[in-house]
């Protein structure tokens, strides 16, 4: 079973990165601007499918390594702490110049739903922060399958949420986040922060 105290370490710091802008987050902003919030549910349910595709894959991948072998376990485990400190540092050095937000990306005609799971499938950035982020919060002597799909599952839910506030509010949360450079600053520094805690966390906690 997962840790209670490592469930909520993992709940906060997700939570945290759910809410944080980013690409997904853009790319359904943008889809409910264009064409209502009918296309951005579609949208975000399409990014939430895509997300599950990495989430399972990993999953099978993984397990089978740490449930096997305490070396690759350990491997697993510093190389995802280190990366984790790194996408938190850079996070809060690119926070410094984000002066401007690049404008939102433009739609096409396909259908949302098929074009937001080929979005999330075909980002390569989602597989490896999964690889990264999950398996801190996995208990191996507890089978890491399991543990890896209802985090990662949760994980990608949270995400969906995050998406579904912003096509409620879609029109003002366009207009601020396209007018608030320090906004996006505030936030990208936070989950940076998070981001160098929690690696520095994992990677010096005893392994499970």
């Amino acid at each position: 079973m997962i840790d209670q105290h490592q469930f909520l370490l993992f709940l906060g710091a997700a939570t945290l990165l759910a809410v944080a802008p980013g690409p997904g987050m853009l790319y359904v902003l943008a889809r409910s601007l264009a064409g209502g919030r009918r296309e951005g549910v579609l949208s975000a349910a399409g990014t939430f499918l895509g997300g599950l595709v990495h989430v399972i894959a990993a999953a099978t991948g993984l397990s089978i390594i740490l449930a096997t072998s305490a070396t690759a376990f350990a491997f697993v485990k510093y190389a995802g702490a280190g990366y984790l400190v790194y996408l938190g540092i850079r996070m809060i050095l690119t926070a410094r110049m984000d002066a401007d937000l690049p404008g939102l990306p433009l739609p096409s005609r396909r259908n949302p739903l098929w074009q937001g799971v080929a979005t999330e499938v075909l980002n390569p950035k989602t597989a490896i922060f999964f690889l990264a982020f999950i398996p801190q919060f996995v208990n191996r002597s507890s089978g890491s399958f399991h543990q890896f799909v209802l985090l990662g599952t949760i994980s990608v839910t949270l995400n969906t949420c995050a998406d579904l506030i912003v096509i409620l509010l879609a029109a003002p949360i366009g207009a601020r986040l396209r007018a608030s450079a320090a906004l996006r600053r505030r936030q990208r520094r936070a989950t940076g922060l998070v981001l160098v805690g929690l690696g520095a966390y994992v990677a010096f906690s005893d392994s499970r």
